[in-house]
């Protein structure tokens, strides 16, 4: 049954996307002032979100934030002022949904002062906004598994949410399964908001966790086989001992063939 009910939502996720994250798209981006209004956004990431590439922070608009299925996703950005700005631009985490869609993003200062060439950051920032282009990359973090931290509103043994952090790849979490160590009865959790996955269906023991995430022009399941102990605390961040490296792939005709100059 959990298999069926992730695949379907799977289907359902991959066949109504419209967005062609990997293509180039051109807008035009603000910034916050502080990145912490950033980090206590719709994601839940909280003061987690500042130690995320350092604290080079975006909120991205609905298509984007993906209904909590973008967060933890990597773009890169460049604005088009040449005085100004660099060719490569700056990378920014996805944290939190932003509900002005007269830009698709709105980033951290020091994300925006990242777009600048050397000793201009102080002059782009006086512009406010600027004219960019942007498009999704993978999101890498060396030595630095996908981890698990349990969330506050953990109730032992009745209620279980989690939030993923440091999410490789270039893809999408879309279903999560939970079962006890050496077991193969798995129950499915529900994507609760944001970062975060929750069960009333708890099962004892440590727990495993399997992901199904998108990959290729489908979607695989990761098997992360030793996450929570027996003994799992409220508030606690764990190790999955696994990472995530696919990039899903997306039939973005016309523009495959834009290329990044």
């Amino acid at each position: 049954m959990a298999f069926f009910v992730c695949f379907f939502f799977l289907f359902l996720l991959v066949s109504s996307s419209t967005a062609c994250d990997r293509c180039v798209h051109k807008t035009k981006v603000a910034y916050f002032s502080k990145a912490s209004a950033l980090s206590s956004g719709a994601c839940g990431y909280g003061s987690l979100a500042l130690g995320f590439n350092s604290g080079h922070l975006a909120a991205g608009v609905a298509s984007l934030y993906k209904d909590g299925a973008g967060c933890g996703a990597c773009f890169q950005i460049r604005c088009k002022n040449t005085s100004h700005c660099t060719k490569e631009g700056t990378i920014v985490t996805l944290t939190d949904l932003n509900r002005n869609n007269q830009t698709d993003f709105v980033i951290s200062s020091r994300a925006f002062m990242a777009m600048a060439q050397k000793g201009m950051g102080q002059d782009i920032l006086k512009l406010g906004i600027v004219d960019v282009e942007y498009k999704r990359v993978p999101c890498q973090y060396k030595n630095q598994n996908l981890a698990v931290r349990v969330e506050e509103s953990s109730q032992k043994p009745n209620y279980l949410a989690v939030k993923f952090l440091y999410q490789g790849g270039q893809t999408e979490i879309v279903g999560v399964d939970v079962a006890q160590v050496d077991s193969s009865n798995w129950g499915f959790m529900s994507h609760n908001y944001g970062a975060v996955w929750d069960t009333s269906r708890v099962p004892l023991g440590a727990l495993q966790f399997r992901f199904v995430i998108t990959a290729g022009y489908d979607g695989k399941y990761i098997w992360a086989q030793h996450v929570l102990p027996a003994d799992w605390k409220s508030g606690v961040i764990y190790d999955s001992g696994v990472q995530f490296t696919d990039i899903a792939q997306e039939g973005c005709s016309p523009c495959n063939d834009e290329t990044w100059k």
